[in-house]
């Protein structure tokens, strides 16, 4: 006797029952794998149920797209699937009341009426360099999601708070990389007192939102010493791996779903822990071509690709370097 079951995310699974599975990891689609699916699959089966598969009904490529990238946010095609259907019904409505003969293409004008506005924003990084805000990775059971930790330092006595509706995996992931920062803030050109003037906030946007899991502490430690250090980060890279005391970078879990969500949003470089190397193969080759992969082992491996430039141990956090007029925030 056997079962099969299907499950989003592994740690809710109780152990005892976990020991016992046959795991099988299937990873999500990327948007060119749902829109052939939609394609050959999806479209033709829900034109069929609603009594549509002898009418000229076409799906126009980029509204297909869109309906892909701004109605779901899925790792499957779960959602595509509904909102397909919802499509042929209200064109089957339409062909019913006479609305419509002959051929029907359904483009993006169309889809606004029929579906209502995009519930997600569409593909595209448009943030620029800045002090204080690393862009991370993360994965979430509905496939990868870009993570914009931002940081700030206010007149205090060293307290760190971190907000943003984050687990403690997270908050131990920010104060690991602020116990980082101290003991390399000469190094970093840092002002090895900051601590004992400044409280540190860092926030998690979208709080509503719950986050947790041993990834962000790149992206913290990198946001945390582009604040200090009064150097911008650059916007069109992104990075995940949890870091150590010392500053090593651990490997992390979600690598494909993490690079797919970075490739989507127009994110030109991702930075990997060295030890993820082997799930790079996951990866398919037009998202890899298409961006720059940097596997690191250290946080000084990281600086200089993620800060628009190497931190400088001449420089005072406050004072802007090299003609910059950033301040920390």
């Amino acid at each position: 006797m056997f079962f099969i079951a299907t499950a989003n995310v592994m740690h809710t699974i109780p152990a005892p029952l976990r020991d016992r599975l046959e795991i099988i990891r299937i990873a999500g689609y990327t948007v060119p794998e749902k829109l052939a699916i939609a394609r050959r699959y999806l479209i033709s089966k829900q034109l069929k149920a609603h009594g549509l598969a002898r009418r000229r009904v076409e799906f126009a490529d980029p509204t297909l797209l869109t309906i892909v990238e701004r109605y779901t946010r899925e790792a499957g095609v779960r959602q595509l699937e509904r909102e397909i259907a919802r499509v042929c019904r209200k064109i089957a409505r339409a062909y019913v009341e006479r609305e419509w003969r002959g051929e029907f293409v359904l483009g993006d004008e169309k889809l606004t009426e029929l579906l209502g506005p995009p519930r997600f924003r569409g593909p595209g990084n448009t943030r620029g360099d800045e002090v204080g805000v690393a862009i991370g990775l993360a994965w979430t059971p509905v496939g990868g999601e870009l993570l914009v930790p931002e940081t700030s330092a206010v007149a205090g006595r060293g307290r760190l708070e971190v907000t943003g509706q984050v687990g403690d995996v997270m908050r131990e992931s920010a104060r690991a990389a602020l116990t980082y920062v101290r003991s390399r803030a000469a190094e970093l050109g840092i002002e090895p007192g900051f601590y004992r003037r400044y409280d540190l906030h860092i926030h998690v946007p979208e709080g509503a939102i719950p986050k947790d899991g041993p990834s962000a502490g790149v992206a913290l430690a990198v946001g945390l010493v582009s604040l200090l250090a009064n150097i911008p980060a650059r916007g069109d890279v992104a990075m995940t791996g949890e870091i150590t005391l010392r500053g090593r970078v651990l490997p992390v879990g979600g690598i494909k779903e993490k690079v797919l969500a970075a490739h989507r949003s127009g994110i030109k470089t991702v930075i990997l822990p060295l030890e993820n190397e082997k799930d790079l193969v996951d990866i398919p080759e037009e998202v890899a071509s298409a961006i720059e992969i940097v596997l690191v082992e250290h946080l000084d491996d990281v600086l200089p690709r993620a800060l628009h430039r190497a931190p400088s141990s001449l420089a005072l956090f406050g004072e802007a370097q090299d003609g910059d007029s950033t301040r920390p925030h």
